[in-house]
């Protein structure tokens, strides 16, 4: 690894790793010593908690394996799972839990970082039914709220009255506000309107014995009052009280005066200059004191109208050093990142084209002005940049340039982990030290310098406008000498940023990463007091226990750990990015739950439709994982409930591209599957489907008969049956295949043939036959050939049957899937030493050519030639057809990202370049969909007991968009996309090359 620090400097002496013989510490059990430990009457707990919740328990090994770790290096086997249905659920669940002294552990999005949100406690989800909110209070700038909702349901709701919750994490599409308050989570425009902290109003609290209250700001008199009152709300306050009275000094004395103190609990709240605020007091307090049943939260204005400044230094440390003079501008946020986490970002193929709207350099802020107009707003941004003239280089942003800035700054803790060409991924731990913004230079020098003692490496992001940097350090936690130079490493880097006048924690939380190091930061009269605090809320210590408060240590209880010795199964897939192991490839995910947004792009379809963790691309990718362990998921590869999990899964692929770390879900179901079916025999639906290129040839001898057979009343019922196919699904209709039909292919002895003789030089381009477009959709097939010609391009198709096998992969039927791909690779010897392009029409079919094909094939060099040379028609066209000019269309055209499509070429529009470069050129007005999977996929939407989940995903945004747009254009590449629209709308949505070829026609 080579690093760019050139202004690297160290400022405090450090010294060398410990070995095992010299370190003040020794080896801890791992999470692994513990798997298989038990809470004693958990069956009598479960059922106790039947007869009592509505909602859901799970004690299940499945459930309890899912949420056994949150995005930490910690993992805690909970002793089960409830999913409450409201406040009665929760007081419920609490009293049921005191009865047989079970601690309690509140979770909210499970995307914790210190380790705070796995405990071997009975844990609360309140995420799936828990999630409303009130109206929001314009006057006051107040909303009531449940802990279950996400963080950006409420600005969204916040900013119909120009207002929002300030503190906006990077993870604000699926936090959520439970978990914020736990962990007192800031993002990048707490600079505007501060940490959660500061923008709580009130908390509805139930504490572990019963009692319920709600608790806020309280004056001197009203403080007497609830006193005098007596009770456990009165012993309560008089406790608070003493705390209060006792260590006010200390804690002015103690508490850093920086922006991000975030560690420790927040006795400053209870200061008279505070208005002993108790709700404030308890942000923070990780779920350790009380259970949050709902929060009135207060919300700022929110600037209508932003632009972003980008600025480059020659590094990361002068760019800190910057931060002051960037500061006196009043940027709304100011946000900084190294060329590391760009490198990263590259290395992993992720937003290639939005890189180079970063100025030159290897250190980067990015500081956001608001304003009342947008002349206001750019006034500030062309001020700052101004004042930069002389010093480095700045670059002012439209708001669709933002946008993409932004997405760099917040893939930072996915894109930093599992970085290609890197021995070692990168860790939590050590990732959210806070200091005062004027010595963040000096801060980032010294942990730079320490970090190269150690050998370690990681790019440095965050919110350099508060101090608080964001890092995933290279540690080694699966050796004894790693894992005891990571313990030694956390204590040093403590040490630096207290003499900086920091924090341990910036937004993170202390949890278990950090909770062992608050002596050193608040010393021993402090750590008495917040024993106090705890034992005031929680005196039989069984809220979320050990964690800032007599924590287990910093390298106990690891996910890995010097035992971790995952099983090693033979697979199909050569999963070389992974180091051929498909262990390593389940511990990609890192929890950040990115699957779990629900508002926007593609991942995870079934997660949108069901909002259940086991149905995330996190939630089976932790199962997955755990059933390498082997200590809580049994059965192996026969396990059922994983098969469950999986079963859900589109295989969209979406996860590919949209997951940080690139988890292939699709991928992994396919390996399951392909090794669960041979201890289980396969229904007939998998052979219908996964073969249906076979039956669509020899449907296509006569089409018309076998359509009319399928949809004949009686055999149609039976048929979808024994399929076990909706019965409001319809069959798609057979057709004659379109590669031996030659009328449409140049014939010069052709007397009709009237246009102009391609030269005997043209280029040539092959044509791939895919099973759906030339069985189903044949004028597909037939539209693709006449542009191709067109663009004046010498084309030729399959003189036989192939099929790539995609609906194979659906059912794990790999080795059927690698016969279909050699025949091909042995079919097309020719065009791959030759070179030539080839055009596939379907975007499922060439994500084979892309993907599979070489993790089937790793060792046959045909296979990447191949890869290479496969496009989508309009990637084609782009590249090798630059003089196309696509006809003229007055009108409107919706266009249908398949997933596939976006999964090999980008998220979101971006991952539809090409072919809106095409659509926009026919000067029709273009309007692309951020509609997600469609929910047909393949064989899913016409399965049973996916139905629902099917139509649910449509609905989302696709189906009513068509129905919306009665008159336009649906451009829709994929055959399972069209099958979708057509079974549920009036419309008939176009291939990209019908569009083009019909236009050209007329």
């Amino acid at each position: 690894m080579t690093f760019d620090r050139k202004k690297s400097t160290d400022p405090l002496s450090t010294t060398t790793p410990a070995n095992a013989s010299t370190s003040p510490f020794v080896l801890l059990p791992s999470s692994h010593a513990r798997a298989h430990e038990s809470f004693p009457p958990a069956a009598q707990l479960e059922q106790a908690l039947r007869q009592k919740v509505r909602g859901e328990v799970r004690f299940d090994q499945a459930s309890r394996a899912l949420y056994a770790t949150d995005a930490s290096n910690y993992r805690h086997i909970p002793i089960g799972l409830v999913i409450p249905l409201d406040e009665d659920d929760v007081i419920a669940t609490v009293a049921v839990c005191r009865d047989f002294n079970a601690p309690v552990l509140s979770r909210g999005g499970g995307t914790s970082l210190a380790g705070q949100g796995t405990n071997a406690a009975v844990i609360l989800d309140f995420s799936k039914y828990m999630n409303k909110m009130g109206p929001v209070d314009p006057v006051n700038r107040t909303v009531h709220v449940q802990p279950g909702i996400v963080l950006d349901r409420v600005r969204e709701a916040a900013e119909k009255f120009a207002l929002t919750y300030a503190p906006d994490p990077a993870t604000h599409s699926r936090c959520t506000i439970g978990g914020m308050i736990g962990n007192n989570s800031c993002g990048v425009h707490a600079l505007m309107g501060g940490k959660t902290v500061d923008n709580i109003h009130s908390l509805d609290l139930l504490l572990y014995d019963g009692t319920r209250l709600t608790v806020g700001a309280t004056t001197e008199e009203e403080l007497a009052q609830k006193i005098a009152a007596g009770g456990r709300t009165g012993e309560l306050y008089a406790g608070l009280k003493q705390i209060r009275d006792s260590y006010s000094g200390l804690v002015r004395e103690r508490f850093p005066n920086i922006p991000r103190r975030v560690s420790g609990y927040n006795l400053d709240e209870l200061l008279p200059e505070n208005h002993f605020n108790v709700a404030r007091a308890l942000v923070g307090s990780e779920g350790t004191c009380a259970v949050i049943l709902g929060a009135t939260l207060n919300l700022v204005e929110s600037p209508q109208y932003r632009t972003l400044v980008g600025i480059g230094f020659e590094d990361v440390f002068i760019a800190a050093d910057h931060v002051p003079l960037v500061l006196t501008h009043k940027p709304i946020g100011l946000e900084g990142m190294d060329g590391l986490l760009l490198d990263s970002l590259r290395s992993k193929q992720k937003a290639l084209d939005d890189i180079p709207l970063l100025p030159e350099g290897r250190g980067f802020l990015l500081a956001e002005f608001g304003g009342n107009t947008q002349d206001e707003a750019n006034q500030k941004a062309e001020d700052l940049a101004r004042s930069l003239q002389q010093i480095t280089h700045a670059r002012i942003y439209t708001n669709e340039q933002a946008h993409r800035v932004w997405a760099i700054r917040e893939s930072g803790l996915g894109a930093t982990a599992f970085v290609p060409g890197h021995e070692r991924t990168g860790w939590e731990g050590w990732e959210d030290a806070a200091v005062d913004p004027t010595q963040l230079g000096s801060y980032l020098r010294a942990i730079y310098a320490l970090m190269q003692q150690y050998g370690y490496y990681s790019p440095m992001y965050g919110h350099f406008g508060q101090g608080c940097v964001h890092m995933r350090l290279s540690f080694d936690l699966e050796s004894e000498k790693g894992i005891l130079d990571f313990r030694h490493f956390m204590d040093q880097a403590a040490d630096i940023a207290l003499a900086h006048g920091g924090s341990l924690s910036g937004e993170h939380g202390d949890g278990q990463a950090r909770g062992i190091l608050l002596p050193k930061m608040f010393g021993p009269e402090l750590m008495d007091a917040f024993r106090q605090f705890k034992r005031l809320f929680d005196p039989d210590l069984r809220m979320n226990p050990n964690k800032l408060i007599d924590p287990h240590e910093i390298h106990e209880d690891l996910r890995l750990g010097a035992d971790y010795k995952p099983w090693e199964p033979k697979t199909h897939f050569a999963f070389r990015e992974d180091h051929g192991s498909f262990a390593r490839a389940t511990l990609r995910c890192v929890g950040v739950g990115a699957c779990r947004k629900a508002d926007a792009g593609t991942m995870c379809p079934s997660y949108m439709a069901t909002g259940e963790e086991q149905h995330s691309t996190r939630g089976r990718a932790h199962l997955l994982w755990e059933l390498m362990q082997r200590e809580v998921l049994p059965n192996d590869w026969a396990n059922e409930q994983v098969r469950e999990s999986l079963d859900l899964c589109l295989s969209c692929k979406a996860c590919k591209s949209e997951c940080p770390v690139s988890v292939d879900m699709a991928t992994y179901k396919a390996e399951f599957l392909s090794h669960h079916y041979e201890h289980h025999s396969r229904p007939i639906a998998h052979y219908a489907f996964g073969r249906i290129d076979r039956w669509a040839r020899l449907a296509s001898i006569a089409p018309g008969i076998v359509n009319a057979i399928n949809n004949a009343p009686g055999i149609s019922t039976i048929v979808k049956k024994v399929l076990h196919i909706h019965p409001s699904r319809t069959f798609p209709r057979f057709s004659h295949p379109f590669t031996p039909d030659r009328r449409f292919a140049r014939d010069p002895q052709r007397r009709k043939d009237r246009r102009n003789p391609i030269p005997a030089d043209a280029p040539a381009v092959f044509l791939w036959a895919d099973t759906f477009n030339n069985y189903f959709h044949p004028a597909t097939m037939r539209a693709a050939h006449k542009v191709l010609i067109d663009a004046g391009f010498r084309v030729s198709v399959p003189n036989r049957h192939l099929c790539c096998g995609r609906p194979l992969y659906d059912f794990g039927m790999l080795d059927t899937a690698k016969q279909y791909l050699q025949k091909i690779l042995d079919a097309l010897t020719p065009q791959i030493e030759a070179e030539t392009p080839i055009v596939v029409l379907e975007p499922s079919c060439a994500s084979v050519f892309r993907d599979e094909l070489c993790n089937l094939f790793p060792d046959d060099p045909r296979a990447p030639k191949l890869r290479s040379q496969v496009y989508l028609l309009s990637e084609f066209l782009v590249k090798f057809a630059p003089h196309y000019q696509p006809p003229k269309i007055d009108g409107k055209i919706v266009v249908h990202g398949h997933c596939h499509h976006k999964s090999m070429t980008g998220i979101g529009e971006h991952g539809m370049t090409a072919e809106l470069q095409l659509l926009r050129a026919t000067g029709a007005e273009v309007q692309a969909l951020d509609s997600g999977c469609c929910g047909m996929a393949g064989p899913f939407g016409f399965e049973d007991d996916k139905y629902e989940i099917s139509q649910k995903l449509g609905e989302r945004v696709l189906l009513p968009a068509v129905r919306n747009n009665p008159q336009a254009i649906i451009v829709s590449d994929g055959f399972s996309c069209c099958e979708q629209i057509t079974q549920n709308t009036t419309a008939r949505p176009k291939h990209l090359a019908e569009v083009l070829a019909d236009a050209s026609r007329q």
